[in-house]
């Protein structure tokens, strides 16, 4: 368990948390005033029941032991068995019941996401019962066969932050809501309150830096990877908006959100894995790919999609997902929970080069590295190395101190 990797993953999941009434505010901004406190009222509702869902059963449902790869076994009911002081299979550095607290920001946000697509379009018994069977039969065994252990997962398909399992799938839930009536469209209502929309935005753009930072369940090179994958992104994005929207008519607020929503969503799948030009490639299509499909939406299809969740978040969504096997590194997710110093000598207490007289010791050694797989620089690295483990304080210090004085070196140290 790693004390810096905890308090990163403690820091996302407040920013998570905080998108939930981002995207309130974004929502009640961008529709008409006499909605705007039912619109907050449902966000706030939908993530107090979502959580308490998810404490219940869908933890459990998503990350419990796969049976048969398509949903998961209810051995953590109530997050029985879900500890504190103990790491869990799916995330080897934090505590269980913070990887199940971080997931569960997720599982809150995912179908609140939707409304979006049918605002002012819902009763609230009917959202109620919408949000719940939605959660229950789509949200859950998706997140389960790709995060979870399932049948995706085994065949190969990776998502970083939840380009599939939250956009992709909350997108395609919205493109059906709808649909739903395909015969009636509402037609377009001007924003009640930019401010407000912008003030949203900004919130959600700050908090998906936990979304997709805190995927890494680490506070390493990988978070950083995601971070600054996450903001370039959403510029490119925004940028192609705001270009096209200056070439179609002129500027708009509501554009420049939209880009930065588009690459956020667009880049969630693929943050962590991808380099910084494949970032740059990933936004501006995702920009293209939004702006262009909600004028076909909504001019053409006349697709009663109330904010474009089905393009904004579900086609940016799957965007990300397919350029990840574009440009995705396979060995980031090999090497990014270590860290390589020097020519990599890595192990796992605290790694000595020894002066010259402590050769005798280089079997020992020898046979560790073996089972470790670690990498052997030279023969003065093979005949001069010790691992010494925490417990030996005293002979320890003495060879970090040689090592200081220059007479062995240290490689690496935990």
């Amino acid at each position: 368990m790693d004390s810096g990797d905890t308090t990163w993953i403690i820091v996302s999941t407040a920013l998570v948390l905080g998108m939930s009434p981002a995207l309130a505010f974004f929502e009640a901004g961008m529709l008409r005033s006499k909605h705007s406190l039912s619109i907050i009222s449902q966000a706030f509702a939908g993530n107090a029941l979502l959580s308490v869902m998810w404490l219940l059963f869908g933890y459990t449902l998503c990350f419990g032991p796969t049976m048969n790869g398509l949903i998961g076994a209810p051995s953590h009911l109530l997050w029985f068995n879900v500890r504190y002081d103990q790491c869990g299979p799916h995330a080897k550095n934090i505590p269980a019941a913070l990887f199940a607290l971080f997931q569960m920001m997720f599982a809150s946000i995912t179908p609140l996401l939707m409304t979006g697509s049918f605002a002012e379009r819902l009763r609230w018994d009917c959202f109620l019962a919408f949000t719940v069977l939605w959660e229950l039969f789509v949200y859950y065994p998706v997140c389960h066969w790709i995060w979870g252990g399932g049948f995706l997962g085994t065949w190969g398909v990776k998502d970083f932050a939840g380009g599939i399992v939250i956009h992709v799938s909350a997108g395609v839930g919205a493109l059906v809501v709808a649909m739903k009536d395909f015969h009636l469209y509402h037609g377009e209502f001007p924003p009640s309150n930019l401010p407000l929309a912008g003030i949203g935005t900004a919130l959600l753009w700050m908090g998906w830096f936990g979304f997709n930072g805190g995927s890494a369940l680490q506070a390493g090179n990988l978070a950083v990877s995601a971070v600054v994958s996450t903001h370039i992104a959403a510029c490119f994005s925004a940028s192609v908006w705001l270009i096209l929207s200056m070439i179609h008519h002129r500027p708009a607020a509501t554009g420049i959100f939209n880009g930065v929503l588009a690459g956020l969503a667009g880049i969630t799948a693929a943050s962590g894995w991808i380099s910084t030009q494949a970032t740059i490639f990933i936004g501006i299509t995702c920009g293209f790919v939004s702006y262009y499909g909600i004028r076909l939406s909504k001019a053409r299809l006349h697709i009663d999609d109330a904010l474009d969740v089905h393009m904004v978040h579900g086609a940016t969504g799957a965007v990300g997902a397919v350029l990840l096997g574009v440009f995705g590194r396979r060995e980031s997710e090999e090497v990014s929970s270590l860290d390589w110093v020097d020519h990599g000598e890595v192990a796992y207490h605290r790694l000595s080069v020894l002066p010259p007289g402590k050769q005798g010791l280089a079997e020992e050694y020898s046979t560790i590295s073996e089972d470790l797989q670690l990498p052997m620089e030279d023969e003065y690295f093979r005949k001069n190395t010790l691992l010494i483990q925490e417990d030996s304080g005293t002979e320890s210090d003495k060879l970090l101190n040689l090592a200081r004085q220059g007479k062995g070196r240290v490689g690496y140290g935990l």
